[in-house]
């Protein structure tokens, strides 16, 4: 057993189950764990980020714990690349482990770092851990990626085995942790943030924060086929943005469903295979940052009025089911499943704005900000994707909000000007009579704009626009 390696903590801030500290932990006999806010990732971000916020709390909880355990987390505020062979440097390291990312400029940040530490003699070692499957794991019966989610999700069952849902057992190695007297933990001001609404916002942090919305999920995952599409009703899981940090396992959340093997597990497993697909997919393809993955419509002659998406955006389109589901993002940095894809149709093929403007807003304000599913989302939605609906199944705002918030009850409470409208009226309150709306004491134009524009129009003008290419 070698003497001592750094575990580098990215995309999976936690102590259990963690594939690169497992290896790490059972080859040498000093591990010291280290994290770096990296200054090539922060320096563009707005100064109030929630991210960076749930992110600092993560690594406050991993601090205690490890200092519980006589060891300590090093932190450095820097750029990564420099950050890391500098500390493997200072601390006498044999080696780096770390688990690996498939974003482009992850990948390339790697190895930089790779070389850099190749350079001073030390080994830089990855492992898979955010994925069940990675890479090219995956592949088509001739060696190709899946560029259609149906046939991917079979293959993906099909290889699964209980191997590779099975945990890393970590904490019989922990006394490998290098023993160390705490080290400092940056400020979100020393950082050059600020304090968020995140405090206020229901979202436990950290990865006990993590394990609180797993066991609560628990509870109900055998409805959640039922539920899911109902931005009202507590269907979702809300582990998103803690599968985003690694504050949970995806392989506990993916054995627990494929044991559990109701309905509503079998569904929510289907979801986080979705999640892969989009991995392997951004993977194979990493041209699809900025770029439609069929490129015929790369260059969609989108008009990108800036005042409509200006509108989107503040949540001010006159279509309540929009306009809510846009608050609640801009409020709180999450947003519902089901309105994701209403709201990213409403913005391409209602207001003809490129869906690459939507991408780039949510990949500003979603605190589970993920590239891969982001981009394959609003791919997926604009129809420029793989695997893409067909350009001419355009969302109807309305009769979705009709369908899935029947009562308006997600809409009364992201827009309480329209809260006294009843349920007939508040899904399109410009088709209301005048007494309904005077009875709500709503004003269109006034208290809650009209319609930016008429759905049935833009649909056509949205159809013409891609049978040009």
């Amino acid at each position: 057993m070698s003497d001592t390696a750094l575990v580098w903590l990215r995309r999976d801030l936690r102590l259990f189950d963690h594939a690169a500290l497992y290896h790490a932990l059972r080859h040498h006999a000093r591990v010291i764990p280290v994290f770096v806010f990296d200054r090539a990732l922060l320096d563009s971000l707005p100064r109030s980020d929630r991210r960076v916020e749930f992110i600092h709390a993560a690594l406050a909880e991993l601090r205690e714990a490890l200092h519980r355990l006589g060891s300590a987390l090093v932190v450095r505020h820097a750029q990564a690349h420099e950050a890391i062979p500098q500390l493997a440097a200072e601390f006498g390291a044999q080696a780096v482990y770390a688990n690996r990312d498939y974003e482009p400029a992850a990948i390339a940040r790697d190895e930089a770092v790779g070389r850099a530490l190749h350079g001073l003699g030390i080994a830089f070692r990855t492992s898979k851990d955010q994925v069940i499957f990675e890479r090219d794991e995956v592949l088509t019966g001739s060696g190709q990626m899946y560029s259609v989610f149906t046939p991917y999700r079979r293959a993906w069952l099909a290889r699964l085995t209980p191997f590779y849902l099975s945990s890393y057992p970590v904490r019989r190695y922990l006394e490998h942790l290098a023993p160390l007297s705490p080290q400092p933990l940056p400020t979100l001001a020393e950082l050059g943030f600020e304090p968020s609404n995140l405090s206020t916002l229901p979202v436990p942090l950290g990865s006990s924060g993590g394990e609180q919305l797993f066991e609560a999920f628990k509870e109900r995952i055998d409805r959640y086929h039922e539920a899911r599409d109902y931005p009202a009703l507590k269907g979702p899981s809300y582990l998103s943005v803690h599968l985003r940090f690694g504050t949970v396992s995806i392989r506990e959340l993916a054995r627990h469903a494929y044991e559990q093997g109701s309905a509503g597990a079998q569904t929510w497993l289907s979801e986080l295979i979705w999640r892969e697909f989009y991995q392997q997919l951004l993977w194979h393809r990493p041209d699809v940052v900025g770029h439609a993955f069929r490129r015929e419509y790369d260059s969609l002659p989108f008009p990108n009025r800036e005042d409509w998406f200006a509108a989107w955006c503040e949540g001010r389109t006159g279509y309540p089911i929009v306009d809510a589901a846009m608050r609640q993002l801009n409020t709180s940095g999450y947003m519902h499943n089901r309105l994701r894809m209403i709201t990213a149709s409403f913005l391409v093929k209602d207001l003809l704005v490129d869906w690459r403007w939507g991408e780039r807003y949510f990949a500003e304000r979603l605190i589970d900000y993920d590239l891969a599913a982001n981009n394959g989302g609003w791919q997926w939605a604009a129809s420029t994707g793989c695997d893409a609906q067909p350009y001419f199944r355009i969302f109807n705002p309305v009769t979705q909000s009709q369908k899935f918030d029947a009562e308006g009850r997600f809409i009364r409470r992201y827009c309480p000007e329209l809260a006294a409208l009843p349920a007939k009226a508040i899904h399109a309150p410009w088709l209301a009579t005048p007494d309904t709306l005077a009875a709500a004491g709503v004003r269109l134009g006034h208290d809650y704009p009209k319609p930016i524009v008429e759905h049935a129009v833009q649909r056509a003008a949205a159809l013409a626009l891609y049978q040009r290419e």
